[in-house]
């Protein structure tokens, strides 16, 4: 199982509709994140920043470099557009962070 961070940016002011979307995350969509090998994700926020930081597992053969094609994907990224930065096809920003210690 390999583990990754990477940041996001939430706008001002948007933390409590970013909480609640995925409070009420939908069930298709936690159902493929799973069939594309992510295991165990967590989103925390700096809330002086609006910055997200995300944390995952991921099985060794996991599909995450397609999920951005799939279409149930795509919808969910512009629902949250509104909340956060993101391209032009409405994909969050992301910045990969590089680990640089682990207790196990």
């Amino acid at each position: 199982m390999e583990q990754i961070a990477f940041t996001m940016q939430l706008r001002a002011g948007c933390a409590e509709q970013y909480r609640a979307r995925h409070d009420a995350l939908w069930p298709e969509l936690a159902a493929l994140l799973r069939q594309a090998g992510i295991r165990d994700y967590s989103i925390f926020l700096d809330p002086d920043s609006g910055k997200l930081f995300a944390v995952l597992r991921r099985t060794s053969d996991h599909g995450m470099d397609q999920l951005q094609l799939n279409p149930l994907m795509q919808r969910w990224w512009t629902s949250m557009a509104d909340l956060m930065e993101t391209t032009r096809n409405y994909q969050p920003v992301t910045q990969t962070l590089i680990p640089m210690f682990h207790l196990p």
